[in-house]
């Protein structure tokens, strides 16, 4: 059974991403996904030579305006909208539309990111989406979580591999969905805890891939899944991608060329990420106390430097000296004070 399982899944599972990328290489993309009253332009169109002569929709045209060099920007009538977001609708040559939310940047840049969102010392548990709307209400610049994938190939929200002996890759979305956590809640799937996410434009979801226990090629797959939930829910202006599996970031830029990307591991330099179009390192504090020359490269090269996972006074203090960008941890209250100060 094992090896029918095998010779069956493989071709499968390579189907799901190449042949889903194969039909995806006309999308439109763009560098950019938010706006602010300070900083008006959104990005420039990334339109493959297959999809020329991109234009506005009508609608569109009230909002934005298309330079000659297909960057976006917000017209002057519409900066100050009340909304969270701007619907963008782009149009081709052959008829083909895109469209995109471009979210409004007030996120908040206190460089608290919450760890499985704010649970500890709230009542909620981890990785729900009680957590992310504690993490939210207290005012983080971010929600991380956590995203596995079911045997058939459904995305939920869980930190290790198994629920209570289950395990999630191995078992269909039916059963796990029949999983409850501590606080009642079923187990969350991706496009939930997105759903609740999209709802405000003050905290980032930092978006965790975790790396499959089965196969790289499975993980390939689950980057591919992720990150094709992110689009059609049009969530790049608010998510950011981060993984132990520098193979799943680099498919997550191969698809989203401007996705923000930071990796886990610490094993990589800082100029090895700059060099494949990172956005940031996210290493263990134990990496950067051995290496704080890092912080100050990282940063010279234009990458994000996060720290996880931050829970003593001491090593915030140490961090915050030495102005790193983000600081993940399960004491949030706690950071959120010190940044204050």
């Amino acid at each position: 059974m094992r090896k029918v399982f095998a010779v069956f899944v493989g071709p499968l599972l390579w189907c799901l991403f190449s042949c889903s990328v194969a039909m995806g290489q006309n999308q439109i993309k763009l560098s950019g996904y938010s706006f602010s009253a300070s900083n008006p332009v959104v990005g420039k169109i990334l339109a493959s030579e297959k999809l020329p002569n991109v234009k506005l929709s009508s609608k569109s045209e009230t909002l934005f305006t298309l330079g000659k060099d297909n960057t976006i920007q917000v017209k002057k009538s519409a900066l100050q909208t009340p909304a969270d977001f701007l619907e963008l609708v782009l149009v081709s040559e052959n008829g083909k539309t895109d469209t995109f939310h471009i979210v409004k940047d007030e996120f908040v840049s206190n460089r608290v990111i919450a760890h499985r969102g704010a649970w500890k010392n709230t009542g909620a548990t981890e990785n729900s989406i009680a957590a992310l709307q504690h993490a939210i209400k207290m005012g983080c610049t971010g929600s991380e979580f956590d995203i596995h994938m079911s045997s058939d190939s459904v995305l939920f929200v869980h930190h290790d591999h198994d629920m209570n002996g289950v395990h999630l890759e191995k078992t269909p979305a039916a059963e796990l969905a029949k999983l409850k956590l501590a606080n009642g809640e079923s187990l969350p799937t991706l496009e939930a805890h997105l759903l609740e996410g999209l709802k405000q434009n003050k905290t980032k979801l930092i978006l965790e891939i975790k790396p499959s226990s089965i196969s790289k090629e499975r993980g390939q797959a689950l980057a591919q899944k992720v990150v094709e939930m992110v689009q059609k829910h049009k969530a790049q202006g608010w998510v950011d991608y981060i993984s132990f599996d520098y193979d799943i970031l680099k498919k997550v830029l191969e698809l989203d060329p401007y996705a923000r990307v930071a990796y886990l591991e610490g094993n990589k330099t800082p100029a090895e990420l700059a060099k494949d179009g990172f956005f940031g390192l996210d290493y263990n504090q134990g990496h950067l106390q051995k290496n704080p020359h890092w912080i100050e490269e990282a940063h010279q090269l234009g990458l994000t430097v996060n720290v996880w996972t931050v829970n003593d006074p001491k090593v915030m203090d140490w961090l915050l000296e030495r102005n790193v960008d983000f600081i993940t941890t399960n004491e949030p209250e706690l950071l959120l004070e010190k940044v204050k100060k």
